[in-house]
């Protein structure tokens, strides 16, 4: 197989139905799917230890620099390994989660924030970036029934803070990035996603799959 696959980031606040249409694009265009935090056995101890209620509070500081630690792995030992050998991957969160979330949610810096995660994922960035937009009330309405996550039960300042900074992201590399209204129904979303990919990017090469 020749030619290095395609990295394709689907970002967005809580509720905004990021995990249902990376999974579907992945199957739509035959590509990897994959997710942040968690994805390697690693991840998974530190997605504990991001998300877990139950556990004491941790410094803003801390939490970022765990984040770029399950970056990190993420990348080094799935995504890296997919795309070199000519796979496409769809990953479900990626750098511009922690520059909305630590950045303007949490307000750490965000040149200090642009250097970590350069450097956590070893200078790797997406090929495309496609922000599902929902206002936060159809994102908190949708997750009503199950049980918040410690970022996830924040109140709402902080998801307005970080929805406004994945806008104000994407509207700064329009080149990288496509806003996409994720407040459809999954069919009409998954298709107009799909859509987008291909206009973006083309389709997977034949044994890119």
């Amino acid at each position: 197989m020749s030619g290095r696959g395609r990295l394709i980031a689907l970002e967005g606040v809580d509720g905004s139905g990021k995990s249902t249409h990376a999974r579907l694009l992945a199957e739509s265009i035959g590509a990897l799917s994959t997710a942040e935090p968690g994805s390697t056995d690693l991840g998974t101890r530190l997605r504990s230890l991001l998300l877990d209620a139950d556990l004491p509070p941790m410094s803003h500081r801390a939490e970022a620099l765990l984040m770029a630690a399950d970056r990190a792995q993420h990348v080094d030992e799935v995504v890296l390994p997919a795309l070199e050998a000519g796979r496409w991957v769809v990953t479900e969160r990626f750098s511009g989660s922690t520059l909305a979330y630590q950045g303007y949610g949490r307000g750490l810096d965000l040149g200090g924030l642009e250097r970590l995660v350069s450097w956590a994922s070893g200078g790797l960035a997406p090929d495309l970036t496609v922000l599902l937009d929902v206002p936060l009330h159809e994102a908190r309405r949708r997750m009503e029934r199950g049980r918040p996550d410690r970022l996830e039960r924040l109140d709402g300042a902080f998801h307005e803070r970080v929805r406004a900074g994945y806008l104000a992201l994407a509207a700064a590399d329009p080149d990288g990035w496509v806003v996409m209204d994720g407040t459809g129904d999954a069919a009409t979303v998954a298709h107009e996603l799909e859509a987008v990919v291909l206009a973006r990017l083309g389709p997977a090469p034949a044994g890119a799959r």
